[in-house]
């Protein structure tokens, strides 16, 4: 019986997997260690570079829900110094609350007198209440020496307040803690005449900083100017704490330098101890005030995934091992069996697989050599196969390229045809009833009544009306139509009810008996900025394809704005149009009646006119007693 040893010595394979694994034990411990090590740097990395871009964004909120506050202010602070009365106080206060969802409340205050009438005070004030706004003409008391009336004034510019307790004696408050953008009032002499003061509830700025967070500990602070806590989960440090409060400068030292960091408006990224927690904190100035943000990421959450990398490092190595010992009996296997390889691949040439790569080899023994013969072989049979399959390709192509162009070409001629047969058909009747009615004026003009001369004439410009608007619509669709519509849209102040009228007019001369009945929102000084030809033959063609399908009683054309666009919308009663016509209805020379009259052109040019001039046409599809399309033009 052979010893362990012995087995080793006569063992070919299992002497090469032995060395190989002794070889690749130090290196691979040594690069798991190095990469344990780079992996807890990069995570920290990582957590600082997600840090700053979560506050970043918590940041740009606050500054949009600040920016909210201030536009709701400045936009009604001149209307204010314009009408200079009571009323006018309570209405805007309430307007400001009531138009910005982000306002908790707002007071416009006045100077000592500025109305003799109320005496030395008046105050209007709006406060949200729930789903409910309130308005009062505030109590009397000394709201001149409050912060948010003394700071603008003094300044003589617009500023936000740190956030302050708004409860008065014996008058309306906020229901809790507030800040203030507060701005002075002048008259139209530049005389300083009060305080209008914007609130936001303090309750609501800390919800929509803390909405997000990366990490199940962190939280956010946001500090005044002198550093008083605004913004803190631990509610009782608010307001009446400071960062500085009770830190030992000797032993928290880390604490003081963030401190005067987020004071002087600076921005970076720290680590600080915050009592037993090793932190990293990220912080940033808020714009337009004097306030700071830090979002704080406690390093035990940063680093509990790398922590647990402890607990599998040895598990982790133990199956690495087991990994390299695999692969050195499969390397090892690989080095003394080529023949076996070879036998295999040439199997697979046999059974056709040309494309079976057979890899070139550097041994200069016969098994190396008889390797390279077998993939230079290989790769001959399958550039030889690969050549008559291309070729076989490219001729299936050619072939089904032809007999697409084939059909194309029939297609092609059969609709040459029905187009020619349709549009000799549409033009020959107006043309013989014109030709006939000339023949019956020119025989017998003196002996036909008047009445009967006027409709003869009437019948006559109706089938020239006809007649111009087929060969208008094919000019349009010809290539030169395209190109000449593209070169002149040249935009002007087109009154949007009068170009309205204009085709309603227009559509009554080939319908006279038909009443169209007008409705409009707009002003007839409304205007919009387009093209007035291409806009008049896109209504025209809609309000005369409603006029021409309806039930000949109800077509209406109405005119309405949005805040974005300008809308016509045309509507008729009748049979309207059917679902399996609405995909095809826009698709030139396309009718969804065959034995109707027209080339199928009407729709199409409408919806290209439309489309140029930067605007949408829609078929409204929940529409049934009818048909009903709307035409939105960009304001």
């Amino acid at each position: 019986m052979r010893t362990p040893i012995q087995h080793i010595r006569q063992s070919l394979s299992l002497k090469l997997s032995l060395s190989i694994l002794l070889m690749a034990v130090p290196i691979f411990v040594l690069s798991l260690g190095i990469l344990f090590l780079q992996s807890r740097w990069h995570i920290k990395v990582e957590a600082m570079e997600r840090t700053a871009s979560v506050l970043n964004a918590v940041t740009q909120r606050v500054n949009r829900y600040l920016m909210t506050i201030e536009t709701a202010t400045n936009a009604n602070d001149w209307l204010i110094a314009e009408n200079l009365d009571p009323e006018s106080f309570l209405e805007y206060s309430r307007r400001i609350v009531a138009l910005n969802a982000n306002v908790n409340g707002c007071s416009i205050t006045g100077e000592p007198y500025l109305f003799p009438q109320y005496g030395r005070y008046f105050s209007a004030y709006s406060v949200r209440e729930g789903d409910s706004i309130i308005t009062v003409r505030e109590g009397e008391y000394e709201y001149f020496d409050k912060e948010w009336y003394k700071k603008p004034c003094k300044q003589g510019r617009a500023c936000w307040v740190d956030p302050f307790d708004d409860f008065n004696e014996g008058t309306l408050s906020a229901s809790n803690m507030i800040a203030s953008y507060c701005k002075p009032l002048y008259d139209g002499n530049g005389k300083f005449i009060g305080i209008i003061a914007t609130d936001l509830s303090l309750q609501r700025l800390a919800e929509t900083i803390q909405a997000e967070r990366p990490t199940p500990n962190s939280y956010f602070m946001l500090l005044g100017e002198d550093g008083h806590y605004f913004v803190h989960p631990d509610s009782t440090l608010l307001v009446n704490h400071t960062i500085f409060s009770g830190v030992d400068a000797h032993r928290q030292p880390d604490v003081i330098a963030l401190g005067h960091e987020m004071t002087t408006g600076k921005q970076g990224t720290m680590r600080v101890n915050f009592g037993d927690a090793l932190c990293m904190v990220s912080y940033q100035p808020v714009a337009g005030t004097q306030w700071s943000i830090a979002l704080v990421c406690p390093e035990k959450d940063i680093l509990q995934a790398y922590n647990k990398l402890t607990a599998v490092l040895i598990p982790l190595i133990v199956i690495g091992l087991l990994f390299i010992l695999m692969l050195c009996r499969r390397i090892v296997a690989h080095a003394i069996s080529p023949l076996n390889r070879l036998v295999e691949q040439s199997q697979r040439l046999a059974e056709g697989r040309y494309d079976e790569r057979i890899a070139h080899t550097d041994r200069h023994d016969a098994v190396g050599r008889l390797q390279n013969s077998f993939a230079i072989m290989q790769k001959s049979l399958n550039r030889h196969v690969s050549a008559i399959k291309k070729v076989n390709e490219e001729t299936e192509q050619r072939n089904e390229e032809l007999r697409q162009a084939s059909l194309l070409a029939e297609e092609a001629d059969r609709q040459k045809a029905v187009f020619i047969q349709n549009m000799t058909h549409q033009i020959r009747t107006p043309l013989n009833i014109v030709g006939g009615f000339a023949q019956v004026m020119g025989e017998s003009i003196t002996q036909l009544p008047d009445e009967e001369l006027k409709n003869i004439k009437g019948m006559m410009r109706h089938n020239a009306m006809l007649l111009n608007r087929m060969v208008l619509m094919l000019y349009d669709s010809s290539d030169t139509g395209v190109t000449e519509e593209l070169n002149c849209l040249q935009r002007e102040e087109v009154p949007c009810n009068d170009v309205a009228r204009e085709s309603i007019e227009h559509t009554n001369l080939n319908f006279p008996d038909l009443p169209i009945t007008f409705n409009t929102s707009l002003p007839d000084s409304a205007c919009m900025l387009t093209n007035r030809l291409y806009l008049m033959r896109s209504l025209r063609e809609i309000l005369y394809n409603s006029a021409k399908y309806s039930d000949g009683q109800h077509v209406s054309l109405s005119v309405s704005q949005t805040d974005t666009a300008f809308r016509f919308v045309f509507q008729d009663t009748g049979p309207g149009i059917d679902e399996e016509s609405r995909e095809r209805m826009f698709e030139p020379f396309v009718k969804v009646d065959e034995l109707s009259e027209g080339l199928g052109l009407g729709l199409p040019l409408a919806k290209r006119h439309i489309v140029n001039l930067g605007g949408r046409l829609i078929l409204d599809t929940g529409y049934r007693e009818g048909c009903r399309i709307i035409i939105e033009l960009p304001r």
